[in-house]
């Protein structure tokens, strides 16, 4: 994967644009939220300032026990935020993600393998 951004997003000074949702197994098939908000110009743009920023550690994110995925929804919605309509369950011994009242493209899911590949490039091309 070639990044096309001159400047990464965890390096920028701006303010956020997206929101990024952890979801995190709890061990008994419960799922923890965690929110926060990032920049970028896309969902993976997002997810990359979530992985490498400061508050990401370098992949702290995908050394969380129990990783589901994350979900990257443009704009700030403190509603959103605090209440995500999103909806895990786990099928066929995976996890489904599903999210509610999202608009075509406003919102993106990445699995806990596509989270764990793309900091394995970020970190291939940025440490």
């Amino acid at each position: 994967m070639t990044f096309t951004w001159e400047t990464p997003p965890w390096e920028r000074s701006e303010d956020s644009t997206h929101m990024a949702v952890v979801m995190s197994g709890s061990g008994d098939d419960g799922v923890h939220f965690n929110t926060t908000s990032v920049r970028g110009d896309d969902a993976v743009e997002g997810l990359a300032d979530l992985l490498m920023g400061p508050g990401g550690a370098q992949g702290a994110v995908v050394m969380h026990p129990g990783l589901i995925g994350v979900v990257v929804k443009k704009g700030i919605d403190v509603m959103w935020m605090a209440r995500p309509p999103i909806h895990v369950e786990k099928g066929d011994g995976q996890w489904q993600i599903s999210i509610g009242g999202a608009e075509e493209g406003e919102v993106h899911a990445f699995s806990a393998a596509d989270v764990e590949q793309l900091l394995a490039k970020l970190k291939q091309e940025y440490t």
